[in-house]
């Protein structure tokens, strides 16, 4: 799930990226009201986080900006100040969430999990290619009766894959969500990463969830009903 998290204190900012992080999410950064106005318009996020407090355009003035727009991203609000009416023009302003800091991180990843929830009840509660399973709100993954232990990238790698399970996707895609929009570093890190789900989602049990396109990608299948497709693949 992909984050962006519009705050201008430095060190708040990467404490809660840092935190978000270790929980599976995707996060980019922005520090002013203008940044933040820019990202949250050309680039696809599930979540913002939105601090009041911003040089250049206030949070108010983004999240205006923003549902002007029709951009629909559920917004969680941060601010110094507590009160109702501070409260109450986040909200009538077209915020989903309201938070006050001090904050507590716990309750942080719960009302951002909850955002999530509300706005993609489409999506199964679970996810799988066959009898592996990928359970996204218990952050759980096994193959048939077997758990599985995954880092959080690992784990952010194969929820991306089975989200679009069945289609071809480029390890640009993949970076931009499943590492960072400005990640710019090789591109042969997602084949790093692909190497260590096969060795403990497949190399184990004699399957293959995991199919490289050559020249394209990878392409998350069914290793119990694999289809016949005309690009040529390889297992490395």
């Amino acid at each position: 799930m992909r984050v962006l998290v519009v705050e201008d204190e430095v060190r708040l900012a990467q404490t809660i990226r840092r935190g978000l992080e270790l929980e599976g999410f995707v996060v980019q950064l922005a520090h002013t009201g203008t940044e933040g106005l820019w990202a949250a318009s050309e680039e696809r996020f599930d979540v913002i986080v939105l601090d009041i407090m911003l040089p250049e355009l206030s949070g108010y003035e983004v999240l205006r900006r923003l549902r002007a727009k029709d951009v629909a991203t559920p917004v969680l609000m941060l601010t110094a100040k507590d009160g109702d009416y501070e409260q109450a023009d986040a909200l009538d302003l077209g915020a989903d969430d309201y938070l006050t800091k001090p904050f507590s991180f716990v309750v942080l990843i719960a009302r951002l999990r909850a955002l999530l929830r509300r706005r993609a009840p489409q999506q199964p509660a679970l996810l799988s290619a066959g009898d592996l399973v990928l359970d996204p709100a218990r952050r759980t993954v096994r193959r048939g009766d077997v758990a599985l232990t995954l880092t959080p990238r690992e784990f952010g790698l194969l929820e991306f894959l089975l989200r679009h399970k069945g289609l071809a996707l480029t390890k640009i895609e993949i970076l931009r969500n499943v590492w960072d929009a400005h990640y710019d570093g090789p591109e042969n890190v997602v084949e790093v990463y692909v190497g260590y789900l096969r060795k403990k989602i497949d190399a184990p049990f004699g399957r293959t969830s995991i199919e490289t396109l050559r020249g394209v990608g990878y392409r998350m299948v069914d290793p119990d009903g694999q289809p016949d497709h005309e690009s040529s693949s390889t297992p490395g």
